[in-house]
């Protein structure tokens, strides 16, 4: 009897289960219904319009990233060629600074120098720029400003001549006229052929030019360039001493003339080498201590070499310049200003029969200082030069600080769309316009700056 409870019990449970079954099987909705593959297509649908959209936005984000990007590069590369260009022209304007002072401001110095050189009756020998202070001032109340700048144009001149004719040579002849590192000794030699015949050959007409430059402007007739061209012609062809004047035959004024030259100017090279060897040391000392501009820098030293070499050759050879000077003025009947007092005019007569005899009486009457006369104009002359130079290399420091003190662009780094791509996981719109965000965030630590 309880075998057949138990087994009944057991049925029981068993058609219980099978109806729960039945019943859960009912609530599926099963696989092969014909509603699955419609609602799969939907969501296919959504998924891929989502994805364009995002797409679409993140290649858009893109775009306008790059057009920027090209825009600030063009702009960085626009502001490098102006100042390269600016650069070159600061270069350019210190050179020709130099060049302005050396021949043309400068002027009213030589002339006052050559005037106290060649006047061998002076009681005042002005060794200092103190003394000829008052005579500049009585000069220009008595003559007015432009007593200082008389025969400019026939100095300016013979420099000239001296280029053409070295041009010249150097064409007819294939003489180098100029000197490098790589100058054999036998270069060397034709070169210092070629200056020694330009000297001679512009003798003449510095002769006649330092007469227009000394004689004084209230005692002589003014005269132009063409003056100039024509007294030193005749000079040319005057081999004789006239028998009238004291003045020297050519042939008496060629060899001092080429010797003092031709050795100040090889003294000129060496000392213009030494001088740009050490500032040339030194630039390359502080290349790494400034933030300036090279050919600025090497410009500046250029400059300087050349005004280091300038000043003491014509410290070295100035009394041979004053005996030159003297002998080249002899007997052409030149009236000076008198740099004594100012006021006066004097004439200047001497009796030198050749460059030994000038330098025996010149140290028999006038002393050995005699030989100096004139030295404070060569300093107040340097002192001017060394100023305006001075000026314009600040000034020239200054504009090129400016641009490199300037807040300088970078390059736009190179980078992949692919490491850049949008998060394809993502099946919403916000979550990839996020990534967008994120992206642009961290390509603009690579942009360039504003």
């Amino acid at each position: 009897m309880e075998c057949q409870d138990l087994k009944l019990d057991t049925d029981k449970e068993l058609i219980d289960k099978d109806l729960e079954n039945e019943e859960q099987t009912c609530n599926l909705v099963p696989s092969w219904s014909p509603r699955n593959p419609l609602e799969n297509s939907i969501d296919c649908r959504e998924k891929s319009i989502v994805e364009n959209i995002n797409a679409d936005q993140d290649a858009i984000a893109k775009i306008q990233y790059l057009s920027s990007e090209h825009g600030k590069l063009d702009k960085y590369l626009d502001n490098q060629e102006q100042d390269e260009s600016l650069r070159k022209y600061l270069v350019v304007g210190v050179h020709w600074v130099s060049l302005l002072t050396e021949h043309v401001l400068s002027h009213p110095f030589l002339v006052l120098r050559w005037q106290c050189q060649v006047y061998n009756a002076s009681k005042c020998y002005h060794l200092h720029p103190f003394t000829l202070l008052p005579c500049i001032v009585h000069l220009h109340r008595r003559q007015g400003l432009t007593t200082l700048w008389k025969g400019m144009g026939s100095c300016l001149l013979v420099r000239g001549m001296s280029c053409a004719i070295d041009d010249v040579i150097s064409k007819l002849s294939s003489w180098p006229k100029e000197l490098d590192s790589r100058t054999t000794l036998k270069r060397f030699g034709q070169h210092v052929l070629l200056k020694c015949v330009s000297i001679a050959l512009v003798l003449p007409f510095h002769t006649v030019s330092l007469v227009k430059t000394v004689q004084s402007g209230i005692a002589s007739d003014k005269t132009g360039l063409l003056d100039v061209l024509r007294e030193g012609g005749a000079r040319i062809f005057l081999w004789r001493s006239p028998q009238n004047t004291r003045m020297l035959p050519m042939w008496a004024l060629i060899g001092p003339s080429i010797s003092i030259g031709i050795t100040k100017y090889l003294f000129n090279l060496l000392i213009h080498g030494v001088s740009t060897r050490m500032m040339q040391r030194r630039m390359l000392e502080n290349r790494y201590e400034n933030n300036s501009d090279n050919n600025l820098e090497h410009q500046n030293a250029e400059t300087y070499a050349g005004l280091i070499a300038m000043l003491t050759t014509e410290v070295v050879f100035f009394p041979l310049e004053t005996i030159l000077h003297r002998l080249e003025l002899q007997g052409t009947r030149t009236i000076i200003d008198n740099l004594d007092t100012g006021f006066s005019v004097v004439p200047v007569l001497t009796d030198y029969r050749g460059l030994f005899d000038c330098y025996r009486v010149t140290v028999i009457s006038e002393g050995a200082a005699g030989l100096y006369k004139g030295f404070g104009a060569m300093i107040l002359q340097f002192v001017a030069q060394v100023a305006i130079i001075k000026l314009a290399k600040w000034t020239a420091d200054q504009i090129a600080a400016g641009i490199l003190n300037r807040p300088t662009s970078r390059i736009v780094q190179t980078y992949n769309f692919d490491s850049l791509s949008c998060n394809k996981s993502s099946m919403t719109k916000s979550p990839s316009i996020s990534s967008i965000d994120v992206e642009l965030t961290s390509l603009g630590k690579y942009s360039l700056d504003e």
